[in-house]
């Protein structure tokens, strides 16, 4: 299995506190396996066999538990009465209103309940008025460049970033060997999944003009758009779809993880701006295999890998607007405000004056950061710090 030590010690964390832990993101980011991490955790930590619960409800022997009763029998007839009881749940969203036997699990003593999904609607509907303040989420993403390059090595670190964003992040493709079986994996990952359980959920029939809506957005990651845009721009090119079209689909990938929507700040002004996205995939490898290598924007590709490990390093991420310039991302946690602009080179003056400049528009003072793949000695422009991606990606000093 491939170590996700981040996810891992947020949930030894949270080990037995009056919590349930529920884990999201896209299918197959490795939240079953984070699962299997913790359960071995738990049995080098003194923890027996028959104290652990798991069940996957996408697999063959769990098809008869189709609603909360059965899924709160089958759990309580096998909890352990007089100890701690650690119960592991994958995919509850298959079973209907399964938050009521969540909610019936949770308030026993001696049950320390853990759940995944794959849609963030999980958290959106009566589980979250259910459990209000008793339920900590841990939002998983594919491999990190980080967490690849401890699995692969990290000898001829572009190289290793160039098969990072080509051959995906998903992280069952790291057992496979040739790019002929990576395809086919991603290939069943983007149809079986992606496409039928996005279409399923969402009783979309027109799956051809699903997947045309899916081809372009992969196509304009970190561009700029809005529903009306998308389907102005399709109608245009002859697939007539009408704006509410455009924002049920794309609506439906945001839930599924598949698509990430960042909206705008105004710096300036202090408030969050209505019009106007931006749109990044969970999976740049998913890109790859559906468009190939078709107009790629090495740019845009880099902010989507950055703004992916902005989010896993805790941050909100917004896109900047600064009168009439724009800063990347505006990334805010607990600790404050920090500004970035990134750029595959900056090795011309004119792209690294024309990269600065929306930074330097900005008159306060956090921290501000110019991330290139330029491998150049760390760099300080009127106080703006130019890093090394790589090294940034990898927590490098």
């Amino acid at each position: 299995m491939i170590e996700r030590p981040d996810y891992l010690e947020e949930l030894i964390c949270f080990k037995e506190k009056d919590l349930i832990k529920i884990v999201t993101g896209i299918r197959r980011c490795g939240k079953s396996t984070l699962f299997d991490l913790y359960i071995e955790y738990l049995l080098s930590n003194g923890v027996d066999k028959d104290q652990i619960i798991r069940m996957n409800l996408e697999e063959y022997e769990f098809n008869g538990i189709n609603d909360y009763h059965d899924l709160y029998n089958y759990v309580d007839s096998r909890l352990v009465s007089d100890k701690m009881n650690y119960v592991f749940i994958d995919e509850v969203q298959k079973v209907s209103d399964f938050q009521r036997a969540c909610d019936s699990l949770y308030i026993k003593r001696n049950v320390d309940l853990y759940i995944t999904g794959s849609n963030s609607k999980l958290l959106s509907g009566e589980l979250a008025t259910l459990l209000s303040g008793r339920y900590i989420e841990i939002k998983m993403l594919p491999l990190s460049f980080k967490e690849y390059i401890s699995y692969v090595g990290d000898v001829d670190i572009q190289k290793k970033y160039i098969d990072y964003i080509t051959r995906s992040s998903f992280p069952y493709t790291l057992k496979l060997n040739s790019s002929k079986e990576i395809r086919m994996y991603l290939d069943g990952l983007y149809n079986t999944v992606i496409v039928n359980d996005i279409a399923e959920r969402k009783d979309i029939s027109d799956i051809s003009m699903l997947k045309d809506v899916i081809k372009f957005m992969f196509d304009n990651i970190g561009n700029l758009c809005s529903s009306t845009s998308i389907a102005n721009i399709m109608t245009s090119n002859g697939r007539k779809i009408s704006v509410p079209t455009v924002e049920k689909y794309l609506e439906a990938l945001v839930e599924a993880f598949v698509l990430y929507k960042v909206s705008r700040y105004d710096i300036k002004g202090k408030n969050y701006l209505i019009t106007g996205s931006k749109y990044y995939l969970a999976d740049v490898g998913l890109r790859y295999y559906l468009l190939g290598s078709k107009q790629v924007d090495d740019g845009h590709i880099l902010e989507n890998i950055v703004y992916l490990e902005l989010l896993r390093r805790g941050y909100e991420v917004y896109i900047g607007k600064n009168e009439d310039s724009e800063v990347d991302f505006v990334a805010v946690n607990e600790k404050g405000v920090e500004y970035y602009q990134v750029s595959y080179t900056v090795k011309e003056q004119k792209t690294l004056e024309r990269e600065l400049k929306p930074l330097n528009t900005i008159s306060d003072h956090n921290p501000k950061f110019l991330l290139t793949a330029d491998f150049t000695p760390y760099t300080s422009h009127n106080g703006i710090k130019q890093i090394n991606v790589f090294d940034w990606l990898l927590e490098r000093e």
